[in-house]
């Protein structure tokens, strides 16, 4: 989902560091964005992200390529410790996002994983609904793994919703070679009436309200359980996951229940609730206390995954 502004209305973390990235974040990005045009909303998030970008670890270099129809861009760190390759697939609700907005934040995993990285530019809604986004990224996976290399996939919000639905798509598949995934505030098909999606509905940075128009613009059908993982059937065999969420996020206990029920299949878990943490806190390492460690507690798991020594 996207960055959105502060907003007084709903529960507050107290941390000094998120209340001036909330303050930050409202003057590029109103509280009420989506009430805007697809073409302003798409104009004000670039602006946001423009506003967090930071010059790339040193010796990083990208390129910008085409796996069939599909946008990539490609990191490569200067020294490169494992053979798996990590795929990101971008927050922004399905609707904003590109191989820019998450460039910095794809850069620092690459780095400090040491592995190759490859951002995923995957269609966006309303243009092209359910299925296009996991399409694209499938089609992605599937060239990654084609190669021989093992892959972790890493999303955040829109984009953990699309890792975890790949993860399934691949079990459900037989397509081998996924080391781990790593799930960042992931939207996961919570019921919008109950739990944080009612004790967040007003929460900074993200409504209750707001996910709900995301998922209509979306379009994916009732029961779907790759665009809705916690419907799955089953989620046995899926490889290991780190699940992060953010306490003051709605999208908060679709994490919880998630991370619950792959304990409860056998599947290894990590789970972390950031206390003072609101959605698209990713964007806040480097001005956030509790930012800094949640990211280092991604990078690690990441790295764990990858077999980074």
């Amino acid at each position: 989902m996207p960055d959105a502004s502060i907003s007084h209305a709903g529960p507050m973390p107290r941390e000094a560091g998120i209340l001036a990235f909330l303050n930050l974040c409202g003057s590029f990005y109103p509280a009420d964005a989506v009430n805007a045009s697809i073409e302003q909303q798409r104009q004000w998030y670039d602006a946001l992200c423009a506003q967090f970008d930071r010059p790339l670890p040193a010796g990083m270099a990208t390129q910008d390529a085409v796996v069939g129809a599909v946008p990539i861009r490609r990191y490569r760190p200067l020294e490169v410790a494992t053979e798996t390759v990590l795929l990101y697939l971008h927050g922004g609700g399905y609707v904003v996002g590109s191989l820019d907005s998450h460039h910095a934040i794809c850069a620092e995993l690459s780095a400090f994983c040491r592995a190759e990285l490859v951002s995923v530019d995957y269609r966006l809604a309303p243009e092209h609904v359910w299925p296009a986004q996991s399409d694209d990224a499938f089609a992605v996976l599937s060239d990654l793994v084609g190669t021989g290399r093992p892959v972790v996939l890493i999303g955040d919000s829109a984009g953990g919703n699309l890792a975890a639905g790949l993860a399934l798509r691949a079990n459900a598949a037989g397509l081998a070679g996924i080391r781990g995934q790593a799930l960042i505030y992931p939207a996961l098909g919570g019921d919008l009436t109950s739990g944080s999606y009612r004790e967040m509905a007003e929460a900074p940075g993200l409504s209750t309200a707001d996910v709900g128009y995301y998922r209509d613009i979306l379009q994916a059908p009732d029961g779907d359980a790759i665009a809705f993982p916690l419907l799955a059937e089953t989620v046995a065999g899926l490889p290991p996951a780190f699940i992060s969420v953010a306490h003051f996020d709605p999208l908060r206990d679709d994490g919880r229940r998630y991370a619950a029920r792959l304990a409860e299949a056998g599947v290894e878990v990590w789970f972390r609730e950031e206390p003072q943490m609101v959605h698209a806190w990713l964007r806040a390492r480097h001005m956030s206390e509790g930012a800094a460690q949640g990211f280092q507690a991604l990078c690690l798991a990441v790295a764990r995954f990858a077999g980074t020594p």
